[in-house]
């Protein structure tokens, strides 16, 4: 046996261990543990390595954590838990899964060494990690089983990374939102929520509303710089629908998404403000969409008995329905030499343009733990430069600040979005017959380019301006908000699963007092049967898969204003490569170190 200890940073212990009764050759230096097994007829040597910045956790004994916690006390013996990598089907993403090898040591005090120095790994070079988490449950969204989910799945994790968690079930709409903005979170690491895309969204809304209210800032200002949120949030998906998370991770896969919060990866995330005159609306971070996109979720809300079915039947009434809209369109294009939504590049893991993106917004920060110390409100003056305007009439406007890319749309609605690039884009639509339209979405469902169309536009932007065009007015929206608030609320008084915004779309109401006469003066149905003679001239926003009771709004990207425990989708052919790489590196160190 060979020990030795460098710098803390270059921490090395060598020394012959056995796994399943074969004896390896250990090695660990500061940022890979590794072990090589040792044939002595061949001498051919199997070697696995892996990031300490991978390392899950170390345990004395032989010890099993899922499906369930089993532990056999040895003096001899210790268990090491590790990120371990295996191709999904259907999705985009790598998925994680909990990989555990049992080592046996010649003596106690050898065990005790090797436990002793891959904690102290961990530690050193994992500052990031998460030790305290805030972790609100959605009980009703999606199937259900979101309790479940997290105490079978992510808290025996948690547990065996030393992770303790706070858990609130949630009760009703926007109780973990009012929770951030009023409660104390000194000491919570990160917030974490189980659940869908809306409870998502109420985390977003608590995360970044606390920070402004400690900041001073005010949110209803469309043109202040909003400050960046140190509080990390972290998503378990158990939702009907995980567009974010597919979106981050690349899968939609609670174990996956848990072992990316123990490591604690962080991933930076562009949000959109949506403002009506000088209130805030919302926040947005995948799809703000107007016309088809927001006709489909009003007819689905009268559909919720359908479950997830009722996507696809409004989705298909709204289509035979043949509806466009007229409105104004003004947007503030982005640099076209930093990155163009038509380069046919993908935002992943590492991606360069997102981390340009970082360079700009915190200049003086040598690590990620410093950037919100370091932050210069570079773009204060990202509203500056000449706006474009068109007019005409639409099928659809949609605005994105990532690919929202899922299951059923594996490139997404706009595949070359970046997550943190301070940027959007913007998807306009034309009118066009029914057959072209239905090309187009179907599309998006394939890897076919969907703005290879004569009558679709896409623009990267900073900002956009939407409004009714000529004499339109904004009619029929008193039952759009009495839809809203209805979709907060199941029979029964349950909270429903796919709507959580409570009072959050009554922030505009509230801070101007009052709506405008024409909006309150014809109250007719907003969506019509195919036998309807007036189509509506009016139709909704659809922001994040809720509907927003105004129509004349104003949005703007906030770079990387909020940071997930997420790492983007990995490259499955990097991946491979760094492997096949690693792996030639690991031979080399080996027939190096056995040279006399």
């Amino acid at each position: 046996m060979k020990t030795f200890v460098q710098m803390e940073t270059d921490l090395r212990l060598e020394s012959s261990l056995w796994v399943n009764n074969r004896r390896c050759a250990a090695v660990l230096t500061g940022w890979h543990f590794k072990w090589s097994e040792v044939d002595k007829k061949s001498r051919d040597k199997k070697t696995v390595s892996v990031p300490v910045a991978e390392l899950v956790g170390v345990e004395e004994g032989k010890v099993e954590v899922l499906p369930h916690k089993t532990v056999e006390d040895t003096d001899k013996d210790f268990t090491v838990f590790y990120v371990k990598r295996s191709s999904s089907t259907g999705s985009c993403g790598l998925l994680w899964r909990l990989g555990r090898t049992q080592f046996s040591c010649p003596s106690r005090v050898l065990r005790d060494q090797w436990i002793k120095n891959l904690r102290t790994a961990v530690q050193t070079h994992t500052p990031l990690r998460p030790h305290r988490l805030l972790v609100f449950i959605n009980p009703f969204g999606g199937k259900k089983m979101a309790r479940q989910i997290f105490h079978s799945l992510v808290a025996p994790l948690f547990e065996l990374a030393g992770i303790s968690s706070h858990v609130i079930v949630t009760e009703r709409a926007n109780q973990a939102r009012d929770h951030l903005l009023k409660k104390d979170l000194m000491g919570f690491d990160g917030v974490v929520c189980v659940g869908g895309d809306g409870m998502f969204s109420e985390i977003l809304h608590g995360v970044i509303g606390r920070t402004q209210q400690e900041a001073g800032t005010c949110e209803n200002d469309p043109g202040v710089t909003l400050q960046p949120c140190p509080l990390h949030i972290g998503i378990i998906p158990a939702g009907s629908t995980d567009c974010v998370c597919y979106a981050t991770v690349g899968v939609i896969d609670p174990v996956t998404s848990a072992l990316h919060i123990i490591i604690g990866d962080s991933q930076p995330l562009d949000v959109c403000s949506v403002h009506y005159g000088f209130a805030l609306v919302r926040y947005s971070v995948s799809l703000l969409g107007y016309g088809f996109y927001g006709d489909v979720l009003v007819e689905s809300e009268k559909h919720r008995w359908m479950g997830p079915l009722r996507y696809d039947y409004s989705g298909s009434m709204v289509y035979l329905s043949n509806r466009s809209y007229t409105g104004t369109v003004q947007y503030l294009p982005a640099d076209p030499l930093l990155s163009s939504p038509r380069d046919n590049t993908r935002c992943l893991s590492g991606c360069t343009v997102c981390s340009r993106s970082t360079e700009r917004l915190f200049p003086n920060s040598s690590d990620s733990g410093s950037l919100y110390s370091s932050y210069s409100g570079h773009f204060h003056n990202d509203l500056e430069g000449e706006w474009v305007t068109v007019e005409g009439r639409f099928k659809c406007v949609s605005l994105t600040c990532m690919s929202s890319s899922c299951t059923r749309s594996p490139m997404g609605l706009s595949p070359s979005a970046h997550l943190a690039d301070g940027t959007g884009d913007l998807v306009l639509v034309w009118d066009t017959n029914p057959l072209s339209f239905l090309r187009f979405l179907y599309r998006h469902t394939s890897t076919d380019d969907q703005f290879d169309l004569p009558f679709v536009e896409v623009h990267r932007v900073k900002a956009v301006r939407f409004s009714l065009a000529g004499d339109t007015k904004e009619e029929g929206h008193e039952e759009i908000r009495e839809l809203s608030d209805e979709m907060d609320i199941e029979a029964g008084g349950q909270v429903r699963s796919g709507s959580r915004n409570g009072s959050q779309q009554h922030l505009a109401e509230n801070a101007t007092g009052r709506v405008t006469t024409s909006e309150k003066k014809t109250v007719i149905p907003f969506t019509c049967c195919l036998c309807c003679k007036k189509p509506p001239a009016v139709s909704v926003w659809n922001c994040d898969g809720e509907i927003l009771p105004f129509t004349n709004i104003s949005c703007r990207i906030h770079g990387q204003l909020v940071r997930l425990y997420a790492r983007g989708i990995e490259d499955k052919a990097a991946i491979h490569h760094c492997s096949q790489e690693r792996d030639m590196c690991n031979i080399t160190y080996m027939l190096e170190t056995s040279l006399p």
